[in-house]
């Protein structure tokens, strides 16, 4: 092999290698935004069933302590794949039960072009 045909051979591993890199970080982030969307989706069901089964109220507060903990509705509260931070859609303290359809929580990244959802209109 010639030195010129060395080169070209390094050449296209190399770019097959940068194609390999960005498409599993694409995968990450897919796969990071599917996380996010499965916590808020949890939460929100951990919140309703305390709703239910305590006969509570939409518009209600709950305190969280009385939905996350071991032998609860949420083991812990959810942490974002992204660093972003997750707080409940009317209060940063206190969670309420919003009315079927609305997300409790909201993700401080979901308006960044980092991470989706950006809307969850319609849950």
């Amino acid at each position: 092999m010639t030195l010129l045909e060395l080169t070209v051979v390094i050449l296209v591993l190399l770019t097959l290698i940068s194609v390999l890199f960005i498409g599993a970080k694409a995968w990450k982030d897919g796969a990071d935004r599917a996380n996010c969307i499965l916590n808020i989706r949890n939460f929100q069901v951990g919140v309703r069933s305390y709703a239910n089964m305590n006969g509570t109220a939409n518009g209600t507060s709950i305190p969280v302590a009385s939905l996350t903990g071991d032998g609860n509705f949420i083991s812990t509260f959810p942490v974002c794949p992204s660093a972003g931070v997750y707080t409940p859609a009317e209060d940063s303290n206190v969670p309420y039960v919003v009315a079927t359809g609305n997300a409790f929580l909201t993700c401080s990244l979901a308006a960044s072009d980092q991470h989706v959802p950006t809307s969850t209109s319609g849950w």
